[in-house]
């Protein structure tokens, strides 16, 4: 038998052992966890949004959409990612450069880049991926734990996004960004004593982000936060309809579309960034537990791939984006709850809102493609 023949043989037998779905570049864990909380998220949005079709229909497209890009970026090796990674991060701060400079207002916010006739996307949410990948790939370049030197121009990647999206302003989106580079750096060994200076810098950072960078709204939005009672009918209303309409819920709920709380139009954006409210009212205490199972079973999953991964590129990018979705979670529960002041981040695969379910089902895929390509890592 010839070395080709000995080669080629050896790979048939390493397909034969490889399960179908990992051979196609599929988790199916992942899959059948992201479908099941995707038809949660169908089913209350249905109630959140006054029964509209048209709403539904666009989640649904959006939802399917993202699927298809969760598919096929999991074919990408992970290794075709890493040599990406720093054209995709300056394609990024680039778009966001162009939402500086003509993007389309709406609401109050410079956000969107408005292509007439073809679509309308927000460029901050790509920076959701391509800064955990750009610093992933930055830092698994060098030695470990990082240099002062690394830390610094790692810092720098990270600022720059970080501030053309509070300008536009977009403080949520913002801060997920922020956190995910900073995961990155943790999970690259960050000596402890970087860690406790970052720390000690929380306050005068606060300081110089008060008086600088935030907006009255959001000053506002701290303030709500501390004191809602203050301004009951002005800007503490939102919190205070949200944890009435979570109170109301009980144990068991009063039912789907019997909440009064948003279908009576006292709960202001209860089918985007407050939408718990209308689950815990509608489902409960049992509702609101089955769905935080289901997003605790998708950060175990994503942990575990994190473990098993083969790379160090590997595990710092889907570590980071592990922790960035857990973040994403916590932190429109605390806001909604009244424990976190709001900052306008939605649930994810639960809110209404197209550009942020595609780039968390892509999050998921670079997930399924550094799992799945691991054995073809480990053979090569």
């Amino acid at each position: 038998m010839s070395r080709f023949d000995r080669t080629l043989s050896q790979g048939d037998v390493f397909q034969a052992r490889t399960p179908f779905l990992q051979r196609i570049h599929i988790d199916g864990w992942l899959v059948l966890l992201l479908l099941l909380v995707g038809a949660g998220g169908i089913f209350i949005l249905y109630s959140a949004g006054s029964k509209s079709e048209a709403l539904l229909t666009k989640q649904l497209s959006s939802f399917g959409i993202g699927c298809l890009a969760m598919m096929v970026i999991a074919q990408i090796d992970p290794r075709l990612m890493a040599r990406w990674a720093a054209p995709a991060y300056l394609v990024g701060v680039g778009l966001l450069l162009v939402v500086e400079i003509m993007g389309h207002k709406a609401m109050g916010a410079t956000r969107w880049i408005n292509i007439p006739g073809v679509m309308r996307f927000q460029p901050a949410e790509l920076m959701k991926i391509f800064m955990p990948l750009t610093l992933a790939w930055y830092v698994a370049r060098h030695n470990l734990p990082p240099s002062f030197k690394h830390i610094a121009i790692s810092l720098v990647l990270i600022v720059v996004p970080f501030l053309l999206i509070a300008r536009q302003p977009d403080l949520g989106t913002a801060l997920l960004v922020l956190m995910s580079g900073l995961f990155v750096l943790f999970l690259g060994g960050l000596r402890w004593r970087w860690i406790l200076a970052a720390l000690a810098a929380v306050v005068p950072a606060g300081f110089v982000m008060w008086n600088f960078f935030m907006r009255s709204y959001q000053k506002q939005r701290v303030l709500t936060f501390l004191n809602p009672e203050s301004d009951p009918l002005g800007s503490g209303w939102n919190i205070i309809q949200s944890k009435a309409a979570i109170g109301s819920g009980g144990v068991l709920g009063k039912g789907w579309l019997l909440g009064t709380q948003s279908h009576l139009d006292f709960l202001p954006e209860s089918h985007t960034d407050f939408i718990i409210a209308v689950l815990a009212e509608e489902f409960g205490l049992v509702g609101v537990c089955l769905l935080l199972l289901g997003y605790l079973l998708l950060v175990f999953r994503a942990l575990y791939i994190t473990l098993h991964a083969q790379t160090v590129f590997g595990k710092l990018l889907a570590g980071s984006l592990t922790l960035t979705f857990f973040i994403y979670v916590f932190v429109n529960i605390g806001m909604v709850s009244g424990l976190l002041p709001v900052v306008g981040i939605p649930l994810p695969f639960i809110s209404y809102g197209g550009t942020s379910i595609v780039t968390l089902l892509s999050s998921f895929g670079i997930l399924m493609a550094v799992h799945t390509h691991r054995k073809w890592i480990a053979q090569t």
